[in-house]
């Protein structure tokens, strides 16, 4: 509680206590700069983590573009702007292929550095105590170790297709495990925290970097080698030829334009350097759900949380006056 109370004064306030004539030097130079937020937990924690480096460490006036991935890749493509895009998930993305390939924009940092992952989980207290449930032949030969059942997504996710896909491909319901499609992210989560706050069994398919997946110890199942061909087919719901294949780790990057590139290299070193584990992210994640907190008070969080990690992104001079912030 004492964390939380300290973490809500300071994003209060960090806004208005930072003044000087550095950083109205470095203001003037910097000048606007405009940066998505997304509509997602993790990507709106990077973008007001970057914000607040940007605007206190190197003066700039940054403006948050409440936005989501297609619609920020339009924007690019017409009007050049913004200037960043956060937590560009590159699979599957061609306005992100089409402006790459037309040289308008840069490719950054992964800025999630272990990639997005996804894939079939199991609490690692059942891994514990019977390791063959780390791998998929484990779980197919022991149904009533995972409860006989394979959470699935909602109507409307990709996932619910590919878990289909995997779940026939597998033989699931020949081995006595049924594929449960939830009606709402909300009720896959649910079902997930029930399990573990009791002790009980649960196999089903999620997602990193996220706040659940922060909050609770879970392993995920070798589901095979990955196979790109077999999953495509297993995300179409009218291919036939489904298969055995793992989910694979998707890049996700910071982008910027390539106009901001060249006018403001101190930022994009910046930004090339902004890196999230999904560990790192989980736990801010968490910590935010657990104390219902904001979006800015979760990133304040993390900045005082792990300043030995936010320090090494930023140039000597930021430093210098973000030290007066959060020392």
């Amino acid at each position: 509680m004492k964390k939380f109370l300290t973490t809500t004064a300071f994003a209060a306030t960090a806004a208005t206590s930072f003044a000087g004539p550095a950083l109205a030097d470095g203001h003037a130079a910097c000048g606007e700069v405009s940066i998505t937020e997304m509509d997602w937990a993790s990507a709106a924690i990077v973008t007001n983590v970057a914000k607040f480096l940007m605007e206190q460490g190197y003066g700039c006036d940054v403006s948050a573009i409440p936005s989501a991935t297609t619609p920020a890749m339009v924007s690019v493509a017409e009007t050049g702007s913004p200037d960043i895009v956060t937590e560009v998930w590159t699979n599957g993305n061609p306005g992100y292929d089409e402006l790459s390939a037309a040289g308008a924009i840069v490719t950054l940092a992964d800025v999630l550095s272990d990639g997005g992952v996804q894939g079939f989980y199991v609490p690692t207290y059942l891994v514990e105590e019977h390791p063959e449930l780390a791998t998929v032949e484990g779980v197919l030969a022991n149904p009533e170790l995972i409860g006989g059942r394979l959470h699935s997504c909602p109507d409307g996710w990709a996932c619910k297709n590919t878990t289909t896909a995997y779940a026939r491909a597998a033989g699931f319901e020949e081995a006595g495990i049924e594929v449960f499609q939830h009606g709402s992210g909300e009720t896959l989560a649910t079902s997930m925290a029930s399990a573990v706050e009791n002790g009980e069994p649960w196999l089903g398919y999620y997602w990193e970097p996220t706040s659940i997946m922060g909050k609770y110890d879970m392993t995920q199942v070798d589901l095979g080698p990955f196979d790109q061909e077999t999953f495509d087919c297993n995300s179409d719901p009218n291919c036939e030829e489904i298969g055995v294949t793992s989910y694979p780790v998707v890049p996700v990057k910071t982008v910027v334009t390539t106009t901001f590139q060249e006018e403001h290299p101190d930022l994009t070193e910046l930004l090339n350097n902004v890196r999230f584990t999904n560990d790192q992210m989980g736990e801010v994640l968490a910590w935010q759900d657990d104390n219902s907190a904001s979006v800015q008070e979760a990133s304040v969080y993390f900045l005082t949380t792990y300043s030995d990690v936010w320090q090494e992104w930023v140039n000597d001079a930021a430093r210098e006056n973000l030290a007066a912030l959060l020392q």
